[in-house]
């Protein structure tokens, strides 16, 4: 007895069917990975002109900076580590408060875990004294060791925001009369490469910057998660 035409289209169809299943269900296992920007990924004005174009290998410079205990801060404390840089100012009354709020809640929420920092440039450190960094930290409750308020020179604070980190659309030299104010925060990984960006008066972002956290650290860490 010859199979009726239509039962062995079902067949047909549902072995097509399984063998989709069985290729896709492990690529669906498969947790995002973050990706790593180099200067040609970014949006052209963020990237200082000797970056554009590059394309493999960038790393956040080495920084020599003070932190609002008033010790030195370099690359050292972030060795292995991952963490989140921005820029900010103490007088500033519009987003600076939003963002530095948005850090406060990610540093409760990723205070039990020592792999993770924060680490706040100061972009007026000739105002923003090592006194006046620990008032700022104190009224946002920043654990010293976790969220790291930075002062240094000027020069090397905007080169590396200009240079290292991407995060501001205007040019300038770093002298008395250059200014950056940016929004945006920027996620680095252990090996000091960037693995996103963040405007930190977004919900939606910080949101979204938790769970690449969360991502980064099983990423770098798979013995712990």
């Amino acid at each position: 007895m010859k199979p009726r035409p239509w039962l062995v289209t079902i067949l047909i169809f549902a072995g097509i069917l399984l063998i989709g299943m069985a290729i896709a269900f492990p690529l669906l296992k498969e947790e995002r990975k973050l990706k790593v920007y180099q200067p040609s990924d970014v949006n052209p004005r963020l990237v200082d002109e000797s970056k554009r174009g590059v394309r493999e290998d960038h790393t956040i410079a080495d920084f020599t900076l003070i932190n609002q205990l008033g010790d030195t801060v370099t690359q050292a404390n972030f060795e292995g580590k991952v963490y989140v840089a921005d820029f900010f100012f103490a007088t500033c009354p519009t987003i600076c408060p939003v963002m530095s709020s948005n850090v406060s809640l990610l540093q409760t929420y990723f205070k039990q875990y020592e792999d993770v920092k924060f680490l706040s440039h100061s972009v007026t450190p000739e105002m923003d004294s090592v006194e006046v960094l620990a008032a700022y930290g104190e009224d946002y409750g920043a654990i010293p060791q976790k969220w790291i308020l930075a002062t240094g020179d000027k020069k090397h604070i905007y080169e590396l925001a200009r240079k290292s980190y991407f995060a501001v659309l205007d040019e300038g030299d770093g002298g008395v009369q250059d200014f950056i104010h940016t929004e945006n925060f920027v996620l680095v990984d252990p090996k000091k490469r960037i693995r996103g960006f963040y405007d930190g008066t977004s919900d939606n972002d910080i949101a979204r910057l938790k769970d690449d956290i969360k991502l980064l650290l099983k990423e770098s860490f798979p013995e712990k998660f």
